[in-house]
């Protein structure tokens, strides 16, 4: 007798001295007394792993907390299509699923058929001889077990007895039912049909769990070419014509190539733990990408760009509060053939009130009414209005702000706070006219060197320059955020990068925000909106104090979660629409040598470098 039957033949009697039996009575309750097996001082096997309870019903089956039912297949249609198994596999829900495959002696259906095609060929015959209209599905069925016994005859065929069995759980009736009327639905829409197992539940579970007993026996006939349909073992493929290769699908070692531009919005966000991997994979899509003649800006807090810009000729600005480069927040964009200057001229007022509220410490409603109007009017002492040319003008400086601002009534208080950024230690930062061109093909904005007090600052303050420069002309581009947790800490900033994220399609944008601090991301109000607003999500190694949020975040499964908590480095998911594949990200021994961000390999790298420089000075 076998494990699961001696399980399922096990008796209890401590339940008010009754015994039961399960198969006599298709009805059973199986429990397990911890008393009973302490006393007897033996724990085998069954008793671990056997539910609490067991009771069997003509529809279903309960185990414990759980209601389990088995169903099979009884009718395909004429055609299979592929991957037809492929949403049932894939759906989120928690079941079993058995395919018995019974190869048939080829000799033995070619006599059925033999006798079979012969039934029809009367039937075809009765009819013609009565002079009735011929019958389709005779003369249908007729030329299709026709070419099947010659298929078979040629061996370009077999046949098999084919059983497929689902087995779904729930934890409630109404649960049960709605996985049930699911499941049938979206196998009735491809013609094919399944019936529950009436009193065969028992028979049914035995049949599904991985013991490869069929006790069902319920089987159709497939020849090789449906059946080939059947195999459940389908991955995405995220291979495309076109666009940049990503790395390697660990599900079946496919290029996972893809162009985020083909997409609704060419937005994404990137999902990691310090080390995992994250500004690896970012500096790879930045060098395939430049092949393709896209234009790269990188806001980077941590200073780890620096040699890519410099190994591929891009520019490097370094912005602190020492620092040469300067960015006039008050600068406007000359607009274009679908804009007026009244709209850029108004847009511009609105970003900068959400800078001065960030630069303040915030506004109450009466100083943020104010700081607007002054906007306006330190706009006006320049000549600038909406009928003003934006390409023969000189933009205001953050004094003249603060000029117009001190002769208004009440504004002691704004007044007061801004002074440290228009003469205090700020104010070679802020108060300076702009000398920065971004007309290079790969731009880097470092901040590292900038106060953590004024990061957020700086790099909204970036942000909007990078946004003005972007809307003077239409080109491909990739804006890349690093560390975008920074700008999630304000609600000004983290409102400001959503706007780019709805706004930058328009422009031929593609934003890229990545963060290590997924949890600080998430509870940004604009962190979920803006995930949203991307159509490619890279997750990659994640921590255990994080991967709740994003498991509920992006609907993960429990096997996806485990398989990010588990990730080695560069490996992970990719979404990219509706599809998502296990990725691993791959780059040339050139390429890694360019982007890497290992500090033992810098340090090695750098040491070859200066040896290099000393050999050649001694040649000289």
């Amino acid at each position: 007798m076998g494990f699961f039957d001696k399980l399922f033949k096990k008796k209890n009697t401590g339940l008010n001295g009754s015994a039961y039996s399960s198969l006599e009575t298709r009805a059973s309750i199986l429990a397990v007394q911890p008393e009973q097996i302490y006393e007897s001082a033996s724990l085998e096997l069954q008793d671990v792993i056997s539910p609490s309870a067991l009771k069997i019903e003509p529809k279903s089956l309960n185990l414990g907390d759980k209601i389990a039912r088995t169903f099979f297949i009884i009718s395909y249609p004429r055609y299979l299509s592929d991957n037809w198994l492929s949403p049932i596999i894939n759906l989120d829900k928690v079941f079993d699923i058995s395919i018995f495959v019974h190869p048939i002696d080829t000799s033995v259906i070619l006599r059925q058929f033999q006798k079979k095609v012969a039934e029809i060929q009367s039937q075809i015959n009765a009819r013609e001889g009565k002079g009735m209209v011929r019958d389709p599905i005779l003369d249908t069925s007729y030329q299709d077990l026709e070419g099947l016994r010659d298929n078979l005859s040629q061996s370009q065929e077999k046949m098999f007895d084919v059983g497929i069995y689902i087995t779904i759980y729930a934890d409630n009736d109404l649960e049960l039912f709605k996985i049930e009327s699911e499941i049938k639905s979206m196998l009735e829409s491809k013609l094919i049909y399944i019936k529950p197992a009436l009193f065969q539940q028992e028979d049914g579970f035995k049949s599904v769990i991985p013991i490869n007993t069929d006790l069902l026996n319920i089987h159709q006939k497939l020849n090789s070419e449906p059946l080939s349909s059947v195999f459940p073992f389908i991955s995405f493929d995220l291979t495309s014509d076109k666009g940049i290769l990503y790395g390697i699908n660990r599900h079946n070692s496919s290029l996972v190539i893809f162009d985020r531009f083909s997409l609704e919005n060419y937005n994404s966000v990137t999902f990691a733990k310090s080390g995992s991997g994250k500004s690896y994979a970012i500096k790879l899509e930045i060098l395939r990408s430049l092949m393709f003649d896209i234009d790269v800006i990188v806001i980077d807090p941590e200073k780890e760009y620096e040699f890519l810009a410099e190994a591929i000729g891009g520019r490097y600005f370094n912005i602190s509060l020492s620092s040469y480069h300067h960015m006039n927040p008050f600068d406007l964009p000359i607009p274009r053939e679908d804009e007026t200057a009244e709209d850029v001229l108004r847009s511009n007022i609105i970003n900068l009130v959400g800078l001065f509220r960030l630069m303040l410490g915030g506004l109450t409603p009466e100083e943020d009414s104010m700081v607007d109007r002054a906007i306006s009017e330190t706009y006006a002492i320049k000549d600038i209005t909406p009928e003003s040319d934006f390409s023969n003008i000189e933009p205001p400086l953050l004094s003249d702000f603060e000029m117009v601002l001190t002769g208004m009534d009440g504004s002691d208080s704004v007044v007061q706070r801004l002074a440290k950024y228009t003469r205090g230690s700020w104010s070679t930062f802020l108060n300076r006219p702009s000398n920065v061109d971004i007309n290079k093909k790969f731009v880097v904005f470092s901040v590292r060197d900038m106060e953590d007090e004024l990061k957020p600052v700086a790099m909204y303050i970036i942000m909007h320059f990078i946004w003005n420069a972007i809307r003077k002309n239409l080109k491909k581009r990739l804006l890349i955020v690093d560390e975008a947790w920074w700008m999630m800490k304000s609600e000004d900033t983290a409102s400001f990068l959503y706007s780019i994220a709805k706004r930058g399609r328009k422009y031929y944008l593609g934003l890229a925000t990545i963060t290590q601090d997924a949890a600080d991301f998430m509870k940004s109000p604009y962190g979920v909106p803006i995930v949203t607003n991307s159509s490619i999500q890279l997750l990659l190694k994640q921590s255990p104090t994080t991967i709740d949020v994003l498991q509920k975040t992006f609907n993960l499964t429990d096997e996806e979660k485990y398989l990010l908590l588990e990730s080695g480095v560069g490996e992970g998911i990719f979404f990219a629409g509706l599809k998502h594949v296990a990725i691993k990200i791959i780059a040339s021994y050139t390429e890694d040598q360019i982007i890497t961000s290992d500090p033992s390999q810098i340090l090695s790298n750098r040491k070859a470098k200066e040896e290099q420089e000393a050999a050649q000075t001694e040649k000289k």
